[in-house]
This record gives structure tokens, sequence and C-alpha cells, in this order.
């Protein structure tokens, strides 16, 4: 299991993924460019001494990033609110990629066009969005629970 960040941009964000890909043993992937510098103390402060502790793999853009897909075989699930498959009914892979947009504008087409499926966490209608962070903590936990107990 992995989570991949297409053009973050917001720091805070970006470290407190990295925090939870750290304290739940998952790889990260930074698909750029991001909105920050990795060197950026918003970003060092949410993702704090765990930082060290995440495998993070940085790709300089989408087409990189789908090369090495490619090459690894794993299957991209995109989380976004324009899908109709609930995150929850989706049978989730140890090898997949669970891939989260830009705060600000989402995925490209061509992001969504490469996905093999696109999953959305329900929300209360008239509500625009949850928080990335909070969006990729959900999907990790029930991706992980359907891997450790495939009988559920």
């Amino acid at each position: 299991m992995q989570i991949a960040l297409f053009q973050p941009d917001i720091p805070q964000n970006t470290g407190t993924i990295l925090r939870l890909c750290a304290c739940l043993g998952i790889a990260a992937h930074i698909i750029e460019p991001a909105g920050f510098p990795v060197s950026d103390r918003h970003f060092r402060r949410a993702g704090m001494d765990y930082l060290d502790h995440v495998s993070i793999t940085r790709h300089d853009s989408w087409s990189k990033f789908e090369d090495w897909r490619a090459a690894e075989g794993a299957r991209l699930l995109l989380f976004t609110t324009k899908a109709a498959t609930d995150y929850r009914d989706f049978r989730y892979q140890r090898s997949d990629i669970l891939l989260f947009g830009r705060e600000s504008a989402g995925v490209t087409d061509a992001v969504v066009e490469a996905a093999d499926a696109r999953l959305v966490i329900p929300i209360t209608p008239g509500l625009r969005s949850l928080n990335v962070a909070m969006t990729a903590a959900m999907a990790a936990g029930e991706a992980l629970r359907q891997i450790r107990n495939p009988h559920d």
C-alpha cells in the first residue's frame, strides 16, 4: 500500500499525510511540482520528526510517476469528489497506490483517465469536500482494514 500526492500545494497537509505514512508504515510519493519547497517550515512542523521514518519518493512529473508505476504494475486508485464508487465498497490490494489530488485544483484529466478506479468518500450533501489529510487517513484506514482482514 502506498500513498501518492499529486502536486500538493498546502505544506501542512502534506506533512500530516507523511506523518500518517510513517506511523502506518506506508510509502509516500510526491508528484511534482509541489506548491511549496520541501524545506518549508510549515511542512517540517506538520511532519515533525516523523519525516525521518517515512519512505518518500519524489517524481519530477506526472509522466515520470506513470513510468515508475507501469514498471511496478500497481493499480492507481484516485480519491475524488467526482467519483461514484464508495471507497468502502471497493476491494483493495496490497500493491495499490492511493492517489490524492492538489487541494486547490484536484487532478488533471490525464490523471483521471489513468486511474484504475475512482473512489469517493460520501459526505453530507451540500458540503464541498473533506480536508485531503483526513481523506488520506480514512482511505488508508479502510484499505488496511481490508488487507489485514480480507474476509470482512
